[in-house]
């Protein structure tokens, strides 16, 4: 069973970085697209950022671009999400999830994702 663990969320004010980290036990993450995923109290899970296995392609929803960048280092089977200039709209639990599934395409919608971990707090406050 793959297990992904997140970490580096926290409570910050707006206008402060963080850096999310996305790690995998029983699985090198080296072969699959990578995702991250975020969850407001009452609202869906909405993708956030995505990346090839490769690290070649990049993907964000257009709330964050220019503010989160997604990157992965394989050979420490991780993969990161930094986050700038943190609005309070960016509160939500926030998910890394794994594609096993070599598709043509890095996917940008949850059910395409196999693995998930279970959830780091961002808290930003105005």
């Amino acid at each position: 069973q793959v297990q992904l663990v997140e970490s580096g969320g926290g409570l910050v004010q707006a206008g402060d970085s963080l850096r999310l980290s996305c790690s995998a036990s029983r699985r090198t993450l080296s072969s699959d697209d990578m995702g991250w995923f975020r969850q407001a109290p009452g609202k869906e899970r909405e993708f956030v950022a995505a990346i090839s296995w490769s690290g070649r392609h990049t993907y964000y929803t257009d709330s964050v671009k220019g503010r989160f960048t997604i990157s992965r280092d394989n050979a420490k089977n991780t993969v990161y999400l930094q986050m700038n200039s943190l609005k309070p709209e960016d509160t939500a639990v926030y998910y890394c999830a794994a594609d096993l599934g070599r598709r043509a395409a890095v996917p940008t919608t949850p059910g395409a994702y196999d693995y998930w971990g279970q959830g780091t707090q961002v808290t930003v406050s105005s």
